[in-house]
C-alpha cells in the first residue's frame, strides 16, 4: 500500500494489519471520548498546559543558574545536576505512571502526580543547600512526569492518524509557548527577588493547573479498554513494544533529538551569559526567540505539511537540519572561523531549535500510531527514553568548564548523527508498516 497524505474514514482494525502511518483509518469516537473531543479547544488548552509544565519547570529556572551557584556556594557542574535530577525524575516517573494510567484510567494518576508536584516545588523554594535542592528537584520531576505521559496518552485516546499528528503539532503551539515565556518570567522574577521566588511562582502555577484539571479534564480511557493485569502484564507490554524494531527506532530518534535540545538548554545560560557576557534578560530574550522558531515550524508541520507530505519525510528533513546546525555550531565554537561572537552562534542555535518543530511531534505521532491499545505504556517509554538520554547529555556539556561551548556542540552533533542512524537503520521509512498492539 503506497503512502499518501489523505486520511480515510473507517473502523480501526483490532488485529495486526498493514497500516500507512500518515493515512490511518479513524474509528468514530463514543461515550466519554466523544464528549472530550467535542470540548475541542478546552481539552487542547488543558493538555497543552500539562505538556507545558516540564519546560516551564526547567526554563524559568535557567536564568537563575549562575545565581544559584553563588547563593549555595556550589560548583556550576553540581548546580547543573539540579536540572539532571529533575530530568531523570521525569523519565523514571513516566515509566511508572504510564502503565498505571493504562490500568486505572488517566484521571486518578494525573491528579495524584499534580498534588505531589506542588508539594515538591514548594520544598525547592526553601532548600537550604544544593544537595537538598537536587533531591527536591528529583521529586518534582517524578511527580511532574504524570502530566507529560498522561497528556500524550490522552491524545492517543482521542485521535488517530493524520488528526493525531496535527494535534501534536497544535500542542506544540501551547507547550512551545512555555519556553518563550518561562525564561522571560524567570529573568523578571530575578529583578525583584532571588532564585527561590521562581519556585514560588511555579508552585502557584502548579496549584492553578491542578484546579483546572479537577474541574475541566474528564476521563478519556473507558473502563472496557483498561488493562486489568499488574506489574507482570505492564512489563510484558513494554517488552513487546521494545521488541518492535520500528517503534524502538522512533523512540531512540526522538530521544536523541531531545538530548540535542537539552544540551542547549543546559549549556546556554553559561554559554550566553558567561562566555559571551550577555545579561540574564538578554539570555531570556534569545531563548524566547529560539522557542518561537520551534513553535512556528511546529505549526507549519501541523497546518501545512501533515496530510500533504508523509510524516517520515518531514521527520527525516528535520533531523537533517538539526545535524547541519550542530555541525555549524561545532565549527564556530571550536574557532575554525575565528572569534565569531554571539550573533552567529545564536543563529545556529535558532536553526537547531526550529528544526525540533519537525522532529519532536512526528516521532511521537509515528511511534504512537503503532500502539493504539497500549498508549500509556508506549507514551511512558517515549518520555522515559527522551528524558534519560537528556539527563546523560546534560552534565557532559559542562565537562570542559564554563569558558567553552565546544562540549555543547559536540554533544549536539553526536546526538543528531545517532538520531539519523536510528531513523534510517531501525525505522526504515521506505518499508510498509504494521500495528503491533
Amino acid at each position: 500500500m503506497p503512502e499518501t497524505g489523505q486520511s480515510k474514514q473507517g473502523p480501526v482494525p483490532q488485529a495486526v494489519s498493514p497500516v500507512v502511518p500518515s493515512a490511518l483509518p479513524q474509528a468514530p469516537p463514543a461515550g466519554p471520548v466523544a464528549a472530550a473531543r467535542r470540548a475541542g479547544l478546552l481539552v487542547t488548552l488543558v493538555l497543552g498546559g500539562l505538556t507545558a509544565m516540564p519546560p516551564l519547570s526547567m526554563d524559568m529556572y535557567l536564568p537563575a543558574l549562575p545565581a544559584v551557584t553563588d547563593s549555595l556556594s556550589a560548583p556550576a557542574a553540581t548546580v547543573q545536576l539540579t536540572l539532571t535530577a529533575c530530568l531523570a525524575g521525569m523519565a523514571l516517573g513516566q515509566l511508572v505512571v504510564g502503565p498505571m494510567s493504562d490500568r486505572w484510567g488517566r484521571r486518578r494518576p494525573l491528579l495524584a502526580g499534580m498534588v505531589v508536584y506542588v508539594v515538591a516545588t514548594a520544598l525547592c523554594a526553601v532548600a537550604p543547600n544544593v544537595e537538598l535542592l537536587i533531591a527536591f528537584r528529583l521529586l518534582q520531576g517524578l511527580a511532574g512526569a504524570a502530566g507529560i505521559v498522561i497528556a500524550r496518552a490522552m491524545v492517543r485516546d482521542l485521535y488517530d492518524g493524520v488528526e493525531m499528528a496535527r494535534f501534536f503539532s497544535t500542542l506544540m503551539l501551547i507547550s512551545g509557548a512555555a519556553p518563550v515565556v518561562a525564561p522571560l518570567i524567570g529573568g523578571q522574577v530575578l529583578r525583584i527577588t532571588d532564585w527561590r521566588g521562581i519556585f514560588v511562582v511555579l508552585t502557584v502555577v502548579g496549584i492553578l493547573l491542578t484546579l483546572v484539571v479537577v474541574k475541566w479534564l474528564g476521563e478519556t480511557l473507558p473502563p472496557g479498554k483498561r488493562h486489568s493485569g499488574g506489574v507482570r502484564e505492564a512489563l510484558h507490554t513494554m517488552r513487546t513494544l521494545l521488541a518492535d524494531r520500528v517503534f524502538t527506532g522512533y523512540m531512540l530518534a526522538g530521544g536523541l533529538a531531545f538530548a540535542a535540545l537539552f544540551a542547549y538548554i543546559s549549556a546556554s545560560p553559561f554559554v550566553v551569559q558567561e562566555i559571551y557576557g550577555a545579561s540574564p534578560q538578554t539570555f531570556s530574550l534569545l531563548f524566547g526567540v529560539n522557542s518561537i522558531g520551534l513553535i512556528v515550524v511546529g505549526q507549519i508541520n501541523g497546518k501545512v505539511l501533515v496530510g500533504r507530505v508523509s510524516l517520515d519525510k518531514a521527520l527525516g528533513f528535520g533531523l537533517a537540519v538539526i545535524t547541519l546546525a550542530a555541525t555549524a555550531l561545532l565549527l564556530m565554537t571550536s574557532g575554525v572561523f575565528g572569534d565569531v561572537g554571539l550573533f552567529p552562534v545564536a543563529a545556529g542555535l535558532f536553526v537547531l531549535m526550529s528544526a525540533m518543530g519537525l522532529a519532536m511531534p512526528n516521532t511521537n505521532a509515528m511511534a504512537l500510531l503503532r500502539t493504539p491499545h497500549a498508549a500509556g505504556s508506549a507514551s511512558a517509554l517515549l518520555g522515559t527514553s527522551s528524558f534519560l538520554i537528556g539527563a546523560v547529555a546534560s552534565p557532559l556539556v559542562g565537562i570542559a568548564g564554563e569558558r567553552t561551548a565546544v562540549p555543547m556542540a559536540v554533544v549536539q552533533l553526536v546526538c543528531a548523527l545517532a538520531a539519523m542512524a536510528c531513523f534510517a537503520g531501525l525505522c526504515r521509512p521506505w518499508q510498509q508498516r504494521q500495528r503491533i498492539i
